[in-house]
């Protein structure tokens, strides 16, 4: 009966999604709002909620993240990635300056103290890479020219990870300089081995895990995936990245295999994750803070765009690109979960939870609308004001009349 009940919820779940998905598709619009709404209705406090599927779906969703990330991966060479680093180390910092900044102030200003603070600005400054992943090819912008500046950006992010989080890890715990040293040299040796290995054994990688039959193809890439980011997940640097890397050292016909291979279960497990997301939101504990969870979201979306922008223009890419790049940065997702969850659990600001939760919902949902019209609007704005300095300059440029004419 247990078995019965799952299958039924869960493959409600799949087919509700599938025609969520249709309906988005007739409108061209990307179908994650969609999910995320639906992970409201049949979660806690919502209209249904779910019951024997929800470990299951928990499940589905870490697993969705991690090919979304991988399935990026596999567009760039471990070349691609080391160049995009070199060159966009100060789009890091500017993105960790603009956007860590404001909901550090947030929590100050709410009299949360500095731990919550440091919390809070973790929140404000992760982009989602699963979101963004997910947007980018819905649009059909993977092979952009701003693409990269995204990518790098986000990767820096995720790298950026396993130092955050060992700190915050140790701040939450009190414990002293000596423990929280030791955790933060363990999570570094093990992103840089990571990324050693992606770079330097690539093309054996590759070679350990080509076969000519499809199924052996896509059990040996899935498998080493997900061991890659159950590792690097065990080491506290961001299973995200684990993912990634093994994305990226993989080549040639290899990676164009597993790509055609695991595009279907990635679209599958992302609309997952994204339900499940939406599945953990109280709809009740919403509109308390909505205010100041609007407020924050509408700074940091503007400095999220800002931060794209700029590093675009640095790279070189076109206004319109540098708008996208701009635009596609603002969702934030899982990480801001995963670093809400950590104070939470710490307990240091009853608050903090239902802020996050609004503030993640309302980002995660208008960062695809962001991506798809923050170009567009940019462009018809400009054009607006283009007549309005072309008429200025026409009178400035008319001789004014002679008295007695």
């Amino acid at each position: 009966m247990h078995s019965a009940v799952f299958l039924i919820e869960f493959g409600a779940i799949i087919l509700g999604l599938g025609l969520l998905g249709r309906f988005a598709g007739r409108l061209r619009f990307s179908p994650i709002p969609l999910y995320l709404l639906a992970g409201l209705a049949f979660g806690e406090g919502g209209i249904l909620p779910l019951g024997t599927s929800e470990e299951f779906v928990a499940i589905g969703a870490e697993i969705g993240v991690i090919l979304l990330l991988l399935m990026l991966g596999l567009e760039y060479t471990a070349s691609d990635l080391i160049g995009n680093l070199k060159t966009q180390y100060p789009s890091g910092l500017v993105d960790l300056a603009l956007n860590a900044l404001p909901g550090a102030v947030a929590a100050l200003l709410l009299g949360w103290g500095p731990v919550a603070a440091v919390v809070l600005a973790g929140v404000t400054w992760i982009s989602s890479s699963g979101v963004i992943a997910k947007v980018l090819g819905d649009l059909g912008r993977l092979g952009n020219r701003e693409t990269p500046v995204i990518l790098s950006i986000l990767v820096l992010e995720d790298l950026a990870m396993a130092v955050y989080l060992p700190i915050l890890t140790a701040l939450l715990a009190g414990v002293g300089w000596a423990a929280g040293s030791v955790t933060l040299a363990v999570a570094l040796g093990a992103a840089g081995l990571v990324l050693l290995l992606a770079v330097r054994f690539g093309r054996v990688i590759s070679r350990f895990v080509s076969s000519d039959d499809p199924e052996k193809l896509l059990l040996v890439v899935l498998g080493l995936t997900l061991l890659v980011a159950g590792i690097a997940q065990q080491l506290q640097v961001s299973a995200a990245v684990g993912a990634f890397l093994v994305g990226i050292a993989l080549s040639g016909e290899v990676a164009e295999g597993a790509h055609s291979l695991l595009s279907p279960l990635r679209d599958l497990f992302a609309a997952v994750f994204f339900v499940f997301f939406g599945l953990h939101t109280d709809p009740a504990s919403i509109p308390p803070v909505l205010l100041p969870a609007l407020a924050l979201a509408v700074v940091t979306a503007l400095t999220k765009i800002a931060t794209g922008y700029w590093a675009a223009r640095r790279a070189g890419v076109a206004v319109r690109g540098r708008w996208r790049a701009g635009g596609a940065l603002v969702a934030r997702g899982e990480f801001s979960i995963v670093i809400a969850g950590l104070g939470v659990t710490a307990g240091i600001e009853p608050a903090l939870g239902p802020l996050a939760t609004a503030y993640v919902l309302l980002l995660v949902v208008f960062g695809p609308l962001t991506a798809r019209y923050t170009e567009p609007l940019a462009r018809a704005l400009t054009r607006r004001r283009a007549p309005a300095r072309k008429s200025g300059a026409e009178l400035e440029r008319t001789p004014s009349p002679v008295a007695g004419d």
